[in-house]
């Protein structure tokens, strides 16, 4: 497994984990690959708790950026935050990027952290996003390599790993397919291979799993005995991946860059 030889206290923060601190060392390569410009209008999908709007918006000073997620906790969330950090450049909208009505090419970059695996139909999906950009746009988004690939997933999700939609764009060859019916030309390919961070001890790593949608699924279905027996199991892998510096799991990603055609 790769580990970082350093891992900055700042951007994990302290105490439990969250998503952006799970993906801190991710979130480097990210911003390296979406090199957004200053002048330039950047498009966030999927945006969560809108990190990587706010990092786009901060890139892009005579530009900004709109960051978009299903989730309206999750907008409320990014919005709070962009006004507590002073970001005046960014803006955030609770929507589904398949179906939204974006203006036409109002803007130049669609950037993307683990959120456009889930679409219900994703060439429609690309295909609005395309409509979104100008003619000269270009998309950039990290998703997750093969299931088999992700030690996180594989060791700490098990039999109750996440549905396969959220490795829809695995396989390069697929999701190049995609892009292409879509609109977008010159896809490529980057090999992220980086661990995810679980949080400073074994029982923030346990109480980070254990909010995991496909955690808490599986946990309805057990008998109490069943039950113990996974915690148990979890218990004894987090164990074996704690260091000095916290929890980590293996992750293999892929950054997909692909230009409007």
């Amino acid at each position: 497994m790769k580990f970082p030889e350093t891992a900055s206290s700042d951007e994990r923060g302290a105490g439990p984990v969250d998503y952006d601190a799970e993906l801190h060392l991710h979130n480097r390569a990210f911003r390296s690959a979406c090199a957004v410009l200053a002048h330039e209008r950047v498009l966030d999908i999927g945006c969560g708790a809108g990190k990587t709007t706010r990092d786009a918006a901060r890139a892009a000073s005579a530009g900004g950026a709109m960051g978009i997620d299903a989730s309206g906790p999750a907008i409320a969330r990014a919005s709070a935050l962009a006004a507590a950090e002073g970001v005046r450049n960014v803006r955030y909208e609770q929507g589904d990027a398949q179906t939204h009505a974006f203006l036409s090419q109002s803007f130049d970059v669609a950037i993307s952290r683990f959120g456009t695996m889930f679409f219900a139909d994703p060439i429609v999906a690309f295909r609005n996003i395309r409509g979104a950009l100008a003619d000269d746009g270009r998309l950039v988004m990290m998703v997750w390599q093969a299931r088999e690939a992700n030690e996180w997933s594989m060791a700490v999700q098990g039999d109750h790993a996440l549905s396969s939609a959220a490795f829809s764009l695995a396989d390069p060859s697929a999701a190049e397919g995609i892009l292409d019916a879509a609109g977008f030309a010159h896809t490529t390919f980057q090999d992220v291979h980086e661990p995810v961070y679980y949080g400073d001890s074994v029982e923030a790593a346990l109480d980070w799993i254990g909010g995991f949608q496909s955690t808490q699924e599986a946990s309805q279905s057990r008998d109490a005995a069943s039950a113990e027996r996974e915690r148990a199991r979890l218990r004894g892998i987090v164990a074996q991946h704690h260091r000095d510096d916290g929890v980590w799991f293996d992750s293999r990603a892929w950054i997909i860059n692909a230009r409007c055609r």
